[in-house]
This record gives C-alpha cells, structure tokens and sequence, in this order.
C-alpha cells in the first residue's frame, strides 16, 4: 500500500510563499509519475502541476505558471510545491497525487490534503 502525507501548508499574507511537500510511503522503490491538486470550498478539485519519474517533463496548470515549481527528491520518495507570490484565489487544500498514465488524471494513490490560506 502506498502512502501520501502532506505537510507544508499554513497562512500566509497575499505575495508570500510557502513549499508544501509529500513524502511517499509503502512502496518507495517503485518511482511514480506525481502531481499536486487543490480544491477550494464550494469548487471541484483541480489539477495544479505534474511531474514525471525523472522529473524531466513538468505540467503547470495556466493558473500557476510562472508561481509555482514542482520538485521531486527520488532518493527521499518526496515531491514539492514551491509556491511564490500567492494570492487570495490559490485558497485551498492541496492534495498530492501518485501514479498515473496521463498528467491531469486518473491518479492512484492520493493524499489527505493540507489546508492553505492567503490572506489579502
């Protein structure tokens, strides 16, 4: 069984940063495609950006180009969400991704969420 946690999230003023991360569990050997998604009350989860195995290839939602960053570390089974210059809009739960075919959808393995509030 694979295991997500996330971590990182908080209150943060409008133009402020915060670096969520996502260590996997269970079966880190096996290098998985992974994303971060968000959901906001009242609103269905979105996509926020995809990383690949090797973390050569990389999807941003139009959203959060040029704000965000998504990272992996392989060697400790964790992705990141560096989140620069945020804004009320990105007000959300985030949620890590594991293991999927496509970039937007269909991932596997899921994690709880960490709650994030920018604050104008």
């Amino acid at each position: 069984q694979v295991h997500l946690l996330e971590s990182g999230g908080g209150l943060v003023l409008v133009g402020g940063f915060l670096r969520p991360s996502c260590p996997v569990s269970g079966r880190p050997s096996i290098i998985m495609p992974m994303a971060w998604f968000r959901q906001a009350p009242g609103n269905d989860r979105e996509f926020v950006a995809a990383i690949s195995r090797s973390g050569n290839t990389i999807y941003y939602a139009d959203s959060v180009k040029a704000r965000f960053t998504i990272s992996r570390d392989n060697a400790k089974s964790t992705v990141f969400l560096q989140m620069n210059n945020l804004k009320p809009e990105d007000t959300a739960v985030y949620f890590c991704a594991a293991d999927s075919s496509t970039w937007t959808t269909g991932y596997r393995y899921w994690g709880q969420g960490t709650q994030v509030t920018v604050s104008s």
